[in-house]
């Protein structure tokens, strides 16, 4: 287990970074639900050059050596979402991310292999770098950046190696 949401102090340790740092109007928010999961949600606005929401969690050393990905249990609203890792401490710079689409009925069960996590920086792919290091991921986080104006919601119970 890498996150639990039944930890009720675990949202605490979660911060939310929308396109408003480069102008833009999307809001989001991270919200403990009365069932032990969070709920990420708002509103993704294509307005001023914007189009991402996305929420990360603080900087921790997470030492995933000789495991093979990312398990998430969530429920979405049918839009496609990123699952995002960093292996630095910094705010902004190099992220891993692989997408995920949600099913807006149920719980899915997502394994999310290391090796379908690609480098991206600022929404660009960087072909050239580095093939991720699970030992050294220091950051995780999810991102919301499909063109799609409009509210939206994805709730997360917990995030698992395997």
């Amino acid at each position: 287990m890498i996150i639990d949401f039944a930890d009720v102090d675990e949202s605490h340790c979660w911060i939310t970074i929308n396109d408003d740092v480069m102008g833009g109007i999307s809001q989001s928010d991270l919200q403990l639900s009365t069932t032990a999961t969070v709920i990420f949600s708002g509103f993704l606005s294509l307005e001023n050059k914007g189009g991402f929401a996305s929420i990360r969690r603080l900087s921790e050393s997470y030492n995933l050596k000789g495991c093979s990905g990312i398990m998430l249990n969530v429920k979405g609203d049918g839009r496609t979402y990123q699952f995002r890792v960093k292996t630095d401490d910094q705010y902004d710079g190099i992220a891993y991310r692989t997408l995920f689409t949600t099913d807006a009925q149920n719980w899915q069960t997502l394994a999310l292999p290391f090796n379908s996590f690609c480098a991206s920086f600022r929404g660009r792919l960087i072909p050239k770098a580095p093939v991720l290091d699970p030992e050294k991921i220091k950051q995780i986080g999810f991102l919301l950046a499909d063109k799609q104006q409009g509210a939206f919601c994805l709730e997360i119970a917990n995030i698992k190696s395997f």
